[in-house]
């Protein structure tokens, strides 16, 4: 009798965490395929230290070979489920095209940058996802600083040291934090921009950073970056985009050269492909995170709309702690699917936050006791190092050299503009 085979797509923080269960639960008695565009998993909240030039990006990037040996690995970007099959289609890097049967299913698939209908934000900002948008933005911070020194024009020196970044949930005040860093940084070393210092501005159309978590920990983090100088406009947004600047939804214009998309995410558009039930764009679900109508079909992550039983009528929300916590729980529940234990509802409850503000700043609230400064850094650091599945030595051995030494101020010049668009249904690879 052949053995079954459970497919899952996607190797984020769920679909990893699901296929390392799984290989615990299934003991060599099912084959477990991981297909994913990349080899490695990425372990997206340390992403705005790669663009700011504080750790390079193999430290976040978890080899999947190494670290679910037994795993197949099938490299590749599904687009279709035929579910009366049991079977999904996917792309190979090589423009393959390949079909997977399957007895189970997960789908973890992750999510991509969210647009919205802004006029030239599409041609002019780039998006926050993957390993190629973070090199390409930090090789970009880096080239307008050495541009602005070359600038005759002041008002073209002002504009090329003036950074706008959208959207200040976690991504776009670590991205903004970690930009203004390494701005003050590389601009120190250029005498000539001692009158022209980094300008940032952090926009969002809630009324404060962090919108949604506790106010204690948005404040903390706004006081950060104004500390810092930079300029935080709540219940402001992007009206129009231009290649001299942007328009902002209260009139002024910015000149500027640097605008970072990170507004939000949506589902990774296998969803729509799947043919399944959805809500809110992402794949329905119940509490045991199976498709309804489909028992061999299970969904987690930002890609499922997961019932919270704590707030009745609402979906859990799109951040990493569920999705560790689903993936794991799909595994268990496959398992019990062939007899080994009893399938379990998703309940969770909130651990909270770390917010890395870079340097010795964090705001932080573990267990909800709130904590900021050096004493949060630590926690937050600790953390991550305890959530890495892989290469914690060489992490920290980054942030040591970072603690130490000046952030370096070179291009690398390995990934262009043209090639991480912001409007991509695979942000995690470079055109």
């Amino acid at each position: 009798m052949a053995r079954p085979r459970i497919v899952i797509v996607g190797a984020g923080f769920a679909g990893y965490q699901a296929a390392r269960a799984l290989l615990r639960q299934a003991r060599g008695n099912a084959d477990v395929v991981l297909v994913n565009p990349t080899d490695y998993f990425l372990y997206l909240p340390l992403l705005p230290e790669v663009a700011g030039g504080a750790l390079d990006p193999r430290a976040i990037s978890v080899p999947l070979q190494d670290t679910l040996p037994g795993v197949r690995l099938v490299l590749g970007e599904v687009d279709g489920v035929d579910t009366r099959a049991r079977t999904v289609s996917y792309t190979g890097p090589e423009d393959n095209r390949g079909t997977l049967g399957y007895d189970r299913l997960v789908l973890a698939a992750g999510s991509v940058t969210k647009l919205l209908p802004i006029p030239g934000v599409a041609d002019h900002a780039h998006g926050f996802r993957g390993v190629a948008e973070a090199l390409y933005l930090r090789d970009h911070l880096i080239r307008q600083i050495e541009l602005a020194d070359d600038a005759a024009d002041p008002a073209e020196r002002a504009a090329r040291m003036t950074f706008v970044v959208v959207g200040a949930g976690y991504t776009g005040t670590e991205v903004t934090a970690q930009g203004q860093l390494l701005t003050a940084d590389v601009a120190a070393r250029h005498p000539r921009l001692r009158d022209t210092p980094p300008r940032w501005l952090l926009l969002d159309i809630a009324d404060q950073v962090l919108p949604g978590m506790d106010g204690r920990m948005a404040a903390g983090a706004e006081r950060v970056l104004r500390g810092r100088g930079a300029e935080v406009r709540p219940g402001t947004s992007v009206r129009e985009a231009t290649a001299e600047g942007v328009r902002l939804t209260d009139g002024s214009f910015v000149p500027s050269r640097t605008l970072v998309w990170c507004v939000g995410v949506r589902p990774d558009p296998v969803v729509d492909n799947a043919g399944l039930p959805t809500e809110q764009g992402r794949v329905r679900v119940d509490t045991y995170l199976t498709v309804p109508g489909h028992p061999e079909i299970y969904a987690c992550g930002d890609a499922a709309a997961v019932p919270d039983l704590h707030h009745p009528g609402r979906h859990t929300a799109m951040t990493a702690q569920h999705a560790v916590r689903q993936g794991r729980l799909v595994a268990h529940n496959i398992a019990a699917s062939y007899g080994i234990g009893r399938p379990r509802r998703y309940r969770h409850r909130d651990l909270g936050f770390v917010v890395d503000l870079g340097g010795w700043q964090a705001t932080a609230n573990p267990l909800h006791v709130p904590l900021s400064g050096p004493l949060a850094r630590v926690v937050t650091r600790g953390y991550h190092l305890a959530a890495l599945p892989a290469n914690k030595l060489r992490t920290a051995t980054g942030w040591l050299f970072t603690a130490v030494d000046s952030r370096p101020g070179v291009q690398l010049g390995l990934v262009r503009g043209r090639a991480v668009p912001l409007d991509t249904e695979a942000p995690e690879l470079a055109r």
